[in-house]
């Protein structure tokens, strides 16, 4: 499993800073004004009282060409080539077509540019409902954790509920906990299975829980404001959080790892194709994984000298220990939930599996 910040208490000491630093506006496009200079584009905004001015992040970038309907690749291409030719297509729609929209910002840069129903389910709170019920959960611990640009992180392993696939490979129920502050997905818990040999995590997203960030709209104003949880908003967000709670509390679920249980041996008997290297290279166009990650999952791939459906899937969660980027890593961890899922049901069905045996 990807190792990210070291400690709960580092983690937490990182998001207390962010709140501190940390700034949420409604703003209409019209106040709003981008200039590009050197590869950097500045946003200022027109507040009644104020000019503010943050950098754009690269998330933040997307979702406004995303917004205003410019093609990603001529937007970075003008953003790269031509920057003047940029801000003229970024100011000119933003006058044009006229919206509300929210602004959330960090350490002076804009990182979301995002719908003012944006329903802000952040990650202290988060952290702050959860801690508290993992403490009172015999046998579970914190394997990771981590905050990213993108995304906040706990990965949560349950000793006490253990079994084998086969004598001497011990595997633990665990579950993860993770959201994203900037609209790039929803707050998930999922369960995952850590695989003690290795030290793999594997994540079964086909049976998260998940809540979308859609609330109602603000109220219409002229210009821009800093956005506050008002008391109502604290209230939805008080019993969301509770609802929350009550899902970490019931997410390490017998039933439904012995579920994973049985399919991890299922997978055991499902062959790939006799060419290892034809095996990951399948997997890689499927899936979409670059040189390094194909590379990687070749590697254990080979040293595991298991190249049954199941080695496979073991693969690709160990090489995720390799990958750098902890969102990265962690996506190679629910492919792996993703490939065991696919190669089980595609035998039930008597379909052709991911990577049929070569002819």
């Amino acid at each position: 499993m990807k190792q990210g910040i070291k400690t709960i208490q580092n983690l937490y000491e990182e998001l207390e800073r962010q709140r501190e630093v940390r700034q949420d506006l409604i703003a209409d496009t019209r106040s709003l004004n981008v200039s590009s200079t050197n590869g950097v584009s500045m946003l200022t905004v027109a507040t009644d009282n104020d000019v503010l001015s943050y950098s754009i992040g690269d998330v933040a970038h997307r979702q406004l060409a995303d917004r205003l309907n410019i093609p990603y690749k001529y937007y970075e291409r003008m953003r790269l080539e031509y920057p003047h030719l940029l801000d003229q297509n970024i100011n000119g729609w933003l006058m044009k077509n006229p919206e509300k929209r929210m602004l959330r910002t960090l350490d002076g840069k804009l990182r979301a540019f995002l719908s003012d129903r944006y329903r802000r389910l952040d990650n202290l709170e988060l952290v702050d409902h959860v801690l508290p019920v993992l403490a009172q959960m015999k046998g579970c611990e914190i394997a990771s954790c981590d905050i990213t640009e993108t995304h906040l992180y706990i990965k949560v392993i349950n000793k006490t509920m253990k079994t084998e696939i086969v004598p001497g490979d011990v595997v633990q129920a665990g579950f993860v906990i993770s959201n994203s502050e900037i609209g790039l997905g929803a707050l998930k818990v999922e369960p995952l299975i850590y695989r003690l040999v290795c030290k793999n995590g594997m994540i079964s997203k086909d049976l998260a829980h998940k809540k979308y960030h859609t609330g109602r709209q603000v109220e219409d104003t002229d210009n821009a404001y800093e956005l506050y949880s008002d008391a109502t908003l604290a209230a939805d967000d008080k019993a969301y959080f509770m609802k929350v709670q009550d899902i970490v509390s019931a997410s390490v679920d017998e039933a439904k790892f012995m579920l994973t249980v049985d399919k991890m041996r299922t997978a055991m008997d499902i062959k790939t194709c006799d060419n290892p290297v034809q095996t990951v290279e399948m997997l890689g166009d499927r899936y979409v994984l670059n040189k390094l990650e194909r590379a990687s999952v070749l590697r254990h791939f080979i040293m595991g000298n298991d190249f049954s459906h199941y080695g496979l899937v073991n693969a690709v969660t160990r090489s995720s220990q390799d990958i750098p980027d902890y969102n990265r890593a962690t996506e190679l961890e629910r492919l792996g939930g993703t490939l065991l899922d696919e190669g089980v049901e595609a035998v039930k069905k008597r379909n052709i599996i991911l990577l049929p045996k070569a002819a």
